[in-house]
């Protein structure tokens, strides 16, 4: 039973007057139905997934419409859809999550801005920058320069921020340049209202198709000798035509404030933050009215020379507020005042943090430095004393608290990947340490403790690729983990098609969960069909029936030449490993594919337990298997633990007053997958471990039974003294 976004797909359908209350990003998806798009793809990952995970559930009422949805195998597929805005009037939208997506997209977005569109292309990113990312931590700007796109970064109110979204569909036509709008993590889940506006069908769509292609022009292919009219297009026609539907729109915001001998210009996204940080140091109110003039730019490029002039013109200095390196806005400030002659000084990076997330302690310093030096009347030993009781109430924190202990990310308990890698640490014992080339995944968690497994994550899908210039220097076999959605993103063709091709001697361990579980569990090509999971459904079956009913990843790899395959049960610990050793001693010298099968606990258990309540509420039988610990038998000595790192798996005090090692226990949310015993058979640990069936509505022959197996062990069980 996958997520259903009944209310959000609602939400999307309200007309004029009606009030829009909800997240950013679904505020952003209504937005593009407003601006009359006519197709939609993209690839999922945070912050950015819900707009797709709606778009592609929602599909009955945009087919209403005529707007097509797409949900593509990766960013480049996406970014190649906008092509259709190069030759016709369509306006297109995709999205992805940035930096890793548009590294990917990269090519296909050279290939796009070069002849650029007449329909309008927006490209949606979830700009994933800031101490909660979880990408390498660079910017979108620096494509938006190098292709000429425009860049929007808009200020976090949802008026705002449709309204933008509305404006980069007609600044890309009116300029031919294709928009990106970065969205940060605090964009997307911001809640808010705005009042909205009916959907506009597209002109040209699913329901009104054209009736003939467009004429041949070569001058919209990306091909010498046009390509290098495109570069003189862009400079000498397309960025002064997107900067003056910038400055004839207002689409950068100005706010006046009563000391306007100073100015600050900020990115739109961080906007807030500013506001916040002027507050605390007493230049705001609480209504967000600046006592400083702000320039706020939903436009991050290309700027507006002369309205940075305007805004500069009689400043003694301007503070340009800009997250991340390089400093690619105040470079752009600094050499636009120049040209325009003004001298006025301006402060960014010499002043505030050269990397990472302005939040509000980190910008506060910075404008108390700017403020000092050129507003000295300003009395600022109130903001100093805030910071100093902020830093004083850490250091508190810290003294009462101790070292905390880490707690990483981890998989989620029952997960099927767990014990794939439990399977490889009892390999290793026996053939010796290998290089392991990790992946972006779920499975990158088994780099944490306690498997510590990965020596290198190099992209989405390319563990294989990444360790071909490895291989050759290692005695043993190296191994390449990667999830499903990696191997249909990417690793299909960057790893197994290059290993096949160079007749590597690699392992490839491929965790076939049926879903991209770590963007939000979306299905892909391999996801089992409705029919296998209702027929689950209807034998209860275990956890491992379910995805092996979907052979497309198999097919694939025998139709490409892959010669040695094997596909294991994931929760088979003692099976994984047994095939793990075979496939790094084995005397076959080709690529050896391991398919780990197992669906994605947190699907299964969506589908089971509506499941359950149905057959509860019905008075029919329902068994429920736990897990769990003897603690008359268990040593103490946590292998058990340390080999499967389940968080349901810890520990507790001995009940032996004569035994001071606390035992190990399972505790409620044990989702009974199983691994702790399959751990214990495979490794050999102590059998402390019992598999409990907890049966609701039992049949009579099961009380029966279970009548004369309490009399009998009520026999054999000692006289309490």
């Amino acid at each position: 039973m996958e997520v259903q976004f009944t209310e959000q797909i609602e939400q999307l359908k309200l007309g004029a007057g009606q009030t829009f209350h909800g997240e950013g990003i679904l505020a952003i998806t209504k937005a593009l139905l407003q601006s009359g798009v006519a197709y939609v793809g993209g690839y999922q990952g945070a912050p950015v997934s819900h707009l797709l995970d709606v778009m592609v559930q929602a599909r009955p009422y945009l087919d209403t419409l005529g707007v097509h949805v797409e949900a593509c195998s990766n960013e480049a597929s996406a970014a190649a859809m906008l092509g259709a805005s190069i030759q016709y009037p369509l306006r297109g939208a995709v999205t992805w999550k940035s930096i890793v997506g548009t590294n990917v997209a990269a090519d296909a977005l050279s290939n796009l801005a070069s002849p650029g569109v007449v329909g309008g292309a927006l490209i949606v990113v979830g700009e994933d920058y800031g101490e909660g990312a979880s990408v390498a931590q660079e910017r979108s700007h620096a494509y938006a320069m190098k292709s000429t796109l425009a860049l929007f970064d808009p200020r976090p109110d949802l008026a705002n921020m449709v309204r933008c979204v509305e404006h980069a569909f007609a600044l890309s036509e009116a300029s031919n340049m294709p928009a990106m709008m970065e969205l940060r993590i605090r964009s997307c889940h911001l809640r808010g209202s705005f009042v909205a506006r009916d959907n506009v069908a597209p002109a040209v769509g699913t329901r009104q198709p054209m009736d003939e292609p467009a004429a041949f022009d070569y001058m919209r292919l990306t091909h010498p000798p046009v390509t290098f009219r495109h570069e003189k297009l862009k400079v000498e026609q397309r960025i002064p035509a997107a900067q003056a539907y910038i400055a004839a729109h207002g689409l950068n915001e100005r706010f006046d404030g009563a000391r306007d001998e100073v100015g600050l210009v900020v990115q739109g996204g961080v906007a807030h933050t500013l506001l916040r940080a002027l507050q605390q140091i007493g230049l705001a109110d609480a209504f967000g009215a600046s006592q400083i003039p702000i320039l706020v730019l939903n436009v991050t490029y290309p700027l507006v020379p002369a309205e940075l002039g305007r805004f500069a013109a009689g400043k003694r200095a301007l503070l340009v507020l800009e997250e991340g390196s390089p400093e690619y806005i105040e470079k752009d400030v600094v050499q636009a005042l120049r040209r325009l002659d003004l001298q006025t000084p301006v402060h960014g990076k010499d002043m505030l943090p050269a990397t990472g997330e302005y939040q509000v302690e980190a910008i506060a310093p910075g404008l108390i430095a700017f403020v000092e030096r050129y507003l000295g009347d300003v009395d600022l030993a109130s903001a100093r004393a805030w910071l100093q009781a902020n830093a004083a109430r850490r250091d508190d924190v810290a003294q009462a608290l101790g070292t905390l202990p880490p707690r990483p990310p981890g998989f989620c308990v029952g997960c099927p990947e767990r014990p794939v890698f439990a399977a490889l640490e009892l390999a290793q014992q026996q053939v010796g340490k290998v290089h392991v080339a990790a992946d972006i995944g779920c499975h990158s968690f088994a780099t944490f403790e306690p498997f510590q497994s990965g020596h290198s994550i190099l992209g989405y899908g390319m563990s294989l690729a990444s360790r071909a210039g490895v291989s050759p220097m290692m005695q043993r076999r190296s191994i390449a983990i990667m999830g499903d959605g990696g191997f249909w993103h990417n690793g299909l063709l960057t790893g197994v098609q290059a290993a096949l091709f160079n007749g590597d001697d690699a392992v490839l361990v491929i965790l076939k969960n049926g879903y991209t579980s770590a963007t939000g569990t979306q299905d892909i090509l391999s996801t089992p069909d409705d029919e296998a999971k209702a027929d689950a459904e209807r034998r209860a079956a275990p956890h491992q029936s379910l995805v092996h009913k979907n052979q497309t990843i198999e097919s694939t790899l025998k139709g490409m030449g892959v010669q040695w395959l094997k596909t294991v049960d994931s929760y088979e610990v003692d099976a994984m490993r047994h095939t793990l050793q075979e496939a790094l001693t084995s005397d076959f010298a080709g690529l050896k594919v391991i398919v780990a099968e197992g669906e994605c606990q947190l699907e299964r258990q969506r589908r089971l337990k509506p499941w359950a309540a149905r057959r509860l509420k019905r008075g029919e039988r329902v068994e429920r298997v736990k897990y769990g610990v003897d603690e008359d038998v268990c040593t103490g000595d946590h292998a058990c633990i340390r080999l499967s790192g389940c968080p349901t798996l810890t520990i507790k005090d001995n009940p032996d007053p004569l035994r001071v090692d606390p035992v190990a226990t399972v505790i409620d949310g044990c989702v009974g997958c199983g691994l702790c015993g399959s751990n214990a058979h495979a490794a050999t640990l102590c059998p402390s471990f019992y598999r409990a069936e907890v049966v609701a509505n039992p049949a009579w022959h099961e009380r029966l039974l279970a009548g004369v197996r309490a009399a009998v062990t009520g026999w054999l069980r000692p006289a309490s003294a």
